[in-house]
């Protein structure tokens, strides 16, 4: 099993150029599945069921979100909806929304989770590790040979614990949120594909997809302002990750495409 993870679609920009980018995709690495993290893809925060159902269209089997999961306030009353869509699993009982999701493809059973950091994420959660535990033991109780994480979170060193938690129980964990693609690919001993973070779908010319006028008003001059997506060319980053019978990862590959 192939599969094409898409990191953090940041607005209308990383929408439009992950909708340029993806047939090339599609055509020089034939993914089977492919999943996007969606969670700042509403004008840099939040979602909505009409930008979920427009990713669903250009192919994307399923979305994962993190911090900003209800930032557009209105997405809390349609989650449930939209069973291609995966909200942080370490949240509070009371978030509606899904856990996990199944893909089924090759003839495999894929396994798709969302969870949440602790450190500085901004939002109270609970253990990602201990919540992971559980989610691991739902999907291969539910048949799945291959599970892939999206951990959405601040810290670095958080991100790499969470890989080697999982290692060999889990095919990949990726790392989203910073919006900056690292270069620490690899697939660790157990056989768990692993990258620190995935980067993003937003404009090159930007501060992680936001206006660089804006942010520098609100860090540089400590004016306040109020963060916008930019504009202009976008770029596509995200991973290629193969999944053997056994559900091992044989080959994780970053890629990053320019509108």
């Amino acid at each position: 099993m192939r599969i094409f993870f898409a990191g953090d679609i940041v607005g209308l920009t990383g929408r439009r150029a992950l909708e340029v980018v993806l047939p090339g995709i599609k055509g020089a690495y034939s993914p089977d599945v492919i999943i996007a993290n969606g969670e700042n893809s509403a004008h840099g925060m939040g979602i909505s069921g009409k930008i979920v159902k427009s990713l669903e269209t250009l192919g994307i089997d399923c979305i994962t979100l993190g911090n900003h999961t209800f930032s557009n306030r209105e997405f809390y009353s349609h989650i449930g909806e939209f069973p291609s869509v995966v909200r942080p699993a370490n949240m509070t009982p009371a978030w509606p929304g899904n856990d996990w999701c199944i893909i089924e493809a090759c003839g495999m059973k894929l396994g798709v989770i969302n969870l949440l950091g602790q450190v500085e994420s901004g939002v109270l959660s609970d253990n990602p590790f201990f919540c992971a535990d559980r989610l691991i033991e739902e999907l291969k109780s539910a048949g799945c040979d291959a599970i892939f994480m999206d951990f959405h979170a601040e810290a670095t060193s958080e991100k790499c614990a969470m890989g080697y938690y999982c290692d060999g129980r889990v095919s990949v964990v990726v790392g989203t949120h910073t919006h900056v693609q690292t270069a620490d690919e690899k697939i660790l001993p157990g056989g768990t594909g692993y990258i620190t973070d995935a980067g993003m779908c937003g404009a090159e010319t930007s501060v992680l997809g936001m206006d660089v006028n804006c942010s520098l008003s609100r860090l540089a001059y400590k004016k306040p302002a109020k963060y916008e997506p930019a504009g202009g060319p976008g770029i596509v980053c995200g991973i290629i990750a193969d999944i053997d019978e056994a559900g091992k990862c044989t080959k994780i590959q970053r890629i990053c495409e320019y509108e």
